[in-house]
């Protein structure tokens, strides 16, 4: 669960350093969390420093920061936080994913764990948010999602959509105008790699999709 004592700004530069690694083996560093949240190099280097100090983040200068295992408990625990609130949003309140990050970003900071675990049980403990991403039990679990980018298959291939990230709340909205949501049947007709696009079927319907927005879509096998 996240410390009471911990600010909601500290919440979520952890937070961030935990997601930019779930689906990529890249470290991040300072400069790439002043991207992510929009905040100054200077204050997330005093705010790296302070988490540091904390026994939270381990931090070389001028390198990468990882998570300790105080670090990634928290992160985890706010991470569950924040896709139990985007699964409600959604079945409850019926905003449309491309609508639920920024509200669960101010929503995860205002309610209490007693909350976030009747929300848990109301929703039948979920594993996974609107966007397919997985969501950590109580106690830290995650669970797994054998997933492939659909930028790398190649065709013919035969696949469901198990994840779509929430980065590109564009993306999200197109993808929803042509019908392609979590567990969509897609068929990959063609790839033309000069061009970047793949050439994929949705329910009868042809579609050109740039590899660029296909890196976003994590696919299963049917």
């Amino acid at each position: 669960m996240p410390s009471p004592e911990l600010p909601s700004a500290s919440q979520d530069y952890l937070k961030v350093i935990w997601t930019s690694r779930e689906w990529s083996d890249e470290k991040i560093s300072s400069r790439a969390i002043a991207r992510r949240l929009e905040h100054s190099p200077s204050t997330v280097s005093e705010t790296i420093k302070r988490l540091a100090a904390q026994g939270l983040v381990t931090h070389e200068r001028y390198g990468d920061v990882e998570l300790t295992a105080d670090g990634r408990r928290v992160a985890v625990a706010m991470v569950r936080r924040h896709r139990l609130i985007e699964t409600f949003l959604v079945e409850y309140l019926g905003y449309a994913w491309d609508e639920v990050h920024d509200e669960a970003e101010v929503l995860e900071h205002a309610v209490s764990d007693d909350f976030v675990e009747r929300l848990a049980a109301r929703l039948g403990h979920p594993e996974r948010d609107p966007h397919g991403d997985p969501i950590p039990s109580a106690s830290g679990r995650l669970p797994d999602l054998d997933a492939t980018r659909l930028s790398e298959l190649a065709a013919p291939a035969s696949v469901r959509v198990a994840r779509v990230s929430d980065a590109d709340g564009e993306l999200l909205r197109y993808l929803d105008e042509h019908a392609i949501a979590l567990d969509t049947a897609v068929q990959v007709v063609e790839r033309h790699d000069a061009a970047g696009t793949l050439a994929v079927d949705v329910a009868g319907t042809r579609l050109q999709l740039g590899l660029q927005a296909a890196e976003a879509i994590w696919v299963v096998p049917a």
